[in-house]
């Protein structure tokens, strides 16, 4: 998801509920908003220009045609260029055991995830297999940004959550083709489902994935080494972050409008398939995010660490999803339309969410860790002032 700019967490004691969205950039905020201007834009531009699918052909390299190419490039840049690789190892010792808590989140996040995404595609989407794909897809992509924001917001765990960050991104280049295939191929043939066709190859998803994370990995990894080497820290995080931010938000409107405008019959006879898609969406945020928030309070962790395993499970990586969807399956698809609807609900849903973990931070009793403060003491807040300049 695209992370602009936020801002700073302030240190005043029980603000947390009544300043979540003020917490937000008026970007990041009104994201929904704007998400559906670029749908609404789309599909007015391609009642305006029908020929605007055969033009989109002649720019196309295999499924993808190069407009909407750079349009998810740029959607990924910006966000690898934020990840602080540098910041690995570095965490507190505060009595949470990292293998433990690690542990915990990979599973939830790379077994528990992609599997609970499947079901719920099969039981909701059954008679729709291109939506179906579509929001398998989704849930296979761990969330390597915007869950930095949630994470601040609710006051969880920045050392740990960065740590994820880094180690779903990396992995994801290895092991997301893998699991499409397993999802989308071999699992549906040993349970004898009917996929209608839709089993695409794994060469097909790991050449999408290593052209759409892997050249942005790269690209933000050298950018931040290279930033960081010659400008310093905060130089790159307090100025050059905040210009080139907004480029994500930028790539993704530019490429909801033009696959809203090459899918606009489509979506227009039938309208009630956004609906549809949300479902499972909608479910898949809250069932994972009562897993992580549950397994920490089994746990017994502190609070900063039981928000951080909630929102890091439960966030998913849209941008890719998208990539994949329209670089394995096309632009007109509609697994491209299900990955579109992905971030129209992030928003609201993780907000929401970060209302009830605050909430629970306050009325639950928790654990102090060792040699620190309680989550929800003045100095943590502090601590977390400028945590995302983004």
């Amino acid at each position: 998801m695209p992370v602009l700019e936020q801002a700073p967490l302030t240190p005043r004691q029980g603000e947390g509920e009544t300043a979540v969205l003020g917490r937000l950039s008026t970007l990041d905020r009104f994201l929904p908003l704007w998400i559906g201007l670029a749908m609404a834009a789309g599909l007015g531009l391609g009642a305006l220009i029908p020929s605007l699918n055969d033009w989109l052909d002649k720019l196309q390299v295999g499924t993808v045609s190069l407009p909407i190419a750079a349009g998810l490039l740029l959607m990924m840049y910006p966000v690898l260029a934020k990840v602080r690789y540098e910041d690995i190892g570095r965490m507190s010792h505060d009595g949470v055991s990292d293998r433990h808590f690690f542990g915990v989140s990979l599973f939830l996040s790379w077994l528990v995830g992609p599997a609970l995404m499947f079901a719920l595609a099969w039981l909701l989407l059954a008679d729709q297999p291109a939506y179906r794909t579509g929001v398998i897809i989704v849930g296979l992509a761990r969330c390597i940004a915007m869950v930095l924001v949630w994470n601040d917001i609710a006051r969880g765990d920045r050392e740990r959550a960065a740590v994820l960050v880094v180690f779903n991104a990396l992995f994801q280049v290895v092991a997301y083709s893998l699991l499409g295939y397993f999802y989308l191929t071999l699992l549906p043939g040993w349970l004898g489902l009917d996929t209608q066709g839709f089993q695409p190859g794994i060469w097909e998803i790991a050449r999408t994935v290593l052209i759409f994370l892997g050249i942005p990995l790269a690209a933000g990894f050298l950018t931040r080494r290279i930033g960081l080497k010659r400008r310093g820290r905060d130089w790159y995080e307090q100025r050059f972050i905040p210009r080139i931010a907004p480029i994500t938000l930028y790539g993704l409107l530019f490429t909801i409008v033009l696959l809203f405008a090459i899918q606009g019959d489509k979506i227009t006879s039938r309208p009630l398939d956004v609906a549809r898609i949300a479902l499972p969406l909608l479910a898949y945020f809250a069932v994972m995010w009562l897993a992580g928030f549950g397994a920490g309070r089994l746990m017994r962790m502190p609070y900063a660490q039981t928000a951080s395993l909630a929102f890091t499970v439960a966030s998913n990586d849209f941008e890719l999803a998208i990539a994949v969807a329209v670089g394995v399956f096309g632009a007109t698809s509609g697994q491209a339309l299900a990955g579109v609807v992905g971030p129209l609900i992030e928003v609201p849903v993780l907000v929401s969410l970060v209302y009830v973990a605050l909430w629970a931070s306050r009325r639950l009793r928790w654990p102090e860790p060792r040699g620190g403060v309680a989550p929800s003491s003045p100095t943590t807040q502090a601590a977390g002032e400028g945590a995302v300049e983004a």
